[in-house]
């Protein structure tokens, strides 16, 4: 739903700065051609799994020397005139950067991967939207993650997705190279 605060449409400087004005701190938002859109804070095994991914990118980057993470939803500029800023659970960017380097606001790139971590009240339509969208905008694959199934779904531009258990062996394919994990470590916990 759009909030009733946009009445007229926000550039991504804009809706920054409105994210961060004291009555939206506690909020989650994105712009969505412009608009304002509230969306629903997801839960803990959500966020676990958003860990989990991140620490596993986090690994990947620091083994290679190369890329780095961004975790549950740093928002990324992804198309202008009017601005669209969404936020991925976790994000990958390939390019070596120091940390005085970042944006200090929004990316305005896409990343290599993205990967969304599946919500109880998320629809499969309205996950396949955002990866299309994605896709379409220069993310060379992105992962959705379903806690509930513990499984990974990978969709790259212009192939047939692919689905991977909880047994199995994830790679990061030409978009990652040496990327390897079992499914099972997005699920895992602590001394479990």
């Amino acid at each position: 739903m759009s909030t009733a605060e946009s009445t007229r449409l926000m550039t991504a400087e804009e809706f920054y700065d409105f994210c961060h004005l004291p009555e939206n701190r506690d909020r989650h938002l994105e712009l969505e051609r412009g608009e304002v859109v509230e969306v629903s804070r997801p839960g803990v095994p959500h966020g676990v799994v958003c860990i989990n991914v991140g620490y596993l990118i986090t690994q990947y980057a620091r083994q290679r020397k190369r890329g780095f993470a961004c975790g549950n939803d740093t928002g990324v500029i992804w198309e202008r005139g009017p601005d669209t800023v969404k936020g991925p659970d976790v994000i990958y960017f390939d390019e070596i950067r120091r940390f005085d380097e970042l944006p200090a606001k929004y990316a305005d790139r896409p990343p290599k991967l993205a990967v969304e971590v599946r919500s109880p009240n998320d629809r499969w339509s309205k996950i396949h939207r955002r990866i299309t969208e994605f896709l379409r905008w220069g993310t060379a694959v992105v992962w959705v993650v379903d806690p509930e199934d513990r499984t990974v779904v990978v969709f790259r531009p212009n192939q047939l997705q692919q689905v991977f258990d909880e047994d199995e062996e994830l790679t990061g394919g030409d978009e990652l190279p040496d990327f390897r994990c079992k499914v099972a470590e997005f699920f895992a916990m602590p001394g479990a």
